[in-house]
């Protein structure tokens, strides 16, 4: 038997996947929470019989194949402005479900229940709603592995979305299983913040404002706002409503806009006055395998990588389309390529070159960094300190020098300023 996390206690070497878990016949191994908020897996030994099966599925064990040669790389975004705005980025995931799954389908991804996240399935594209948006949170893969084996035994389609270990994790699990109706689709990763933070930020939305939240989108679309990364939190309840907006005053008092909807309350906040951004960019509170992340390169175990088109005002400016999100998408495999290609009937776009996309791709080349200071702030964090504490303590606020390159000349002026230089060349051929 090989030594894996349930052996070793090594932290670093658990991606928490679950595939342990669902693989176990004797139910002997659940999940549990350590002091950080991150789930581990938990041998019961009075059921283990040493089958070893836990080893044989784990992804860390027995990596999945990866595919490294022959990218296809598009970018642009949806034509349906309606479904776009609902997206993180251009849409992408969208445009390849219509173009994957035709019938007898099934749909895998993460969905939200206020702060806690989970995979699910649908069978009906009319509910795809609770797959978009990115949730910036470790999903609970519950039995989605041991159900999308089940459907393709019935030789249903597939769609699988989540994070790379989630798809390694499925690959692993499903082991020699027939995989020719599943497509699996990864998520350009970051690290997994813990879960203790939007924790104490749901605790002072109930203390402040007598709600807790009802849903919070990182990546709210305000205004055609995609690259300012909005995020947007609505809480459930009558509440304590405020109608205001707060200027920037000092390290933490972040700008913050509050509105009254529906009874409750909606508050929208920039990336650089945020600071979750803050604080999880500069990588205090991942989880201890993101630091050593395998599935930090090139070297890709989906079909389809999707992501932001970072840098399009750089290299493919006509790809920015006022600002409503653009995505980036790698296909690793023919049987992704061909979805795409199929895909792209649906998008604003061109194929893109894959070394000049990967400049602007930093979870695609290495692992995040490890922050020297992480120990310090998650003692803050899991302790008593709250989170008003804890922003002022941690975060960092923005300086003149970011604030006008974001605001005065940022990425949507010189985009405009490109396509004014486009129209006059062409209006003097």
């Amino acid at each position: 038997m090989s030594d894996g996390f349930l052996h070793t206690k090594i932290k670093s070497e658990c991606f928490g996947c679950e595939a342990c878990i669902q693989a176990c016949s004797q139910l002997a191994i659940f999940m549990q929470e350590d002091e950080e908020g991150f789930r581990y897996p938990v041998i019961e030994l009075e059921k283990c019989i040493r089958c070893g099966r836990c080893n044989k599925v784990c992804p860390k064990e027995n990596m999945p194949a990866r595919f490294e040669k022959d990218k296809y790389v598009f970018g642009g975004y949806l034509k349906d402005e309606v479904v776009r705005d609902k997206s993180t980025s251009g849409g992408a995931f969208s445009a390849v479900v219509e173009a994957w799954c035709d019938q007898n389908y099934v749909i895998f991804g993460a969905a939200a229940d206020g702060v806690e996240v989970y995979h699910t399935y649908i069978t009906d594209k009319k509910y795809l709603d609770i797959f978009r948006k990115s949730k910036y949170s470790q999903s609970r893969i519950g039995t989605a592995y041991a159900d999308a084996k089940t459907f393709l035994k019935e030789g249903k389609k597939v769609l699988f979305s989540g994070t790379p270990c989630h798809i390694a994790g499925l690959k692993a699990f499903l082991e020699d299983t027939d995989q020719q109706n599943l497509l699996t689709i990864e998520v350009v990763c970051e690290g997994v913040p813990s879960p203790w933070y939007v924790r104490k930020y749901n605790e002072w939305c109930k203390k402040k404002y007598g709600a807790p939240i009802e849903y919070l989108d990182y990546r709210y679309k305000d205004s055609k706002k995609w690259d300012f990364e909005v995020m947007e939190t609505r809480l459930v309840g009558e509440g304590k409503t405020e109608h205001r907006r707060s200027r920037y005053k000092a390290k933490w008092d972040f700008q913050v806009m509050l509105t009254k909807i529906r009874g409750g309350v909606e508050m929208k906040t920039d990336r650089w006055f945020n600071p979750f951004w803050s604080i999880w960019l500069n990588h205090l509170m991942s989880r201890p395998s993101c630091y050593k992340c395998p599935f930090a390169n090139t070297e890709r175990v989906a079909d389809i990588t999707l992501g932001d088109l970072w840098g399009v005002h750089l290299y493919c400016p006509e790809l920015y389309g006022k600002n409503g999100g653009a995505s980036l998408v790698v296909c690793s495999t023919e049987k992704g390529k061909q979805t795409v290609r199929k895909a792209a009937s649906q998008m604003y776009g061109h194929e893109l070159d894959f070394i000049t996309a990967l400049k602007y791709q930093s979870p695609l080349l290495k692992p995040i960094s490890y922050n020297p200071d992480r120990a310090a702030f998650m003692t803050d964090l899991t302790g008593k300190m709250d989170y008003d504490s804890i922003n002022k303590k941690w975060a960092k606020s923005p300086g003149i020098k970011l604030l006008w390159q974001k605001y005065v000349w940022g990425n949507r002026q010189k985009v405009a300023l490109w396509n004014l230089k486009q129209k006059l060349r062409k209006n003097r051929k």
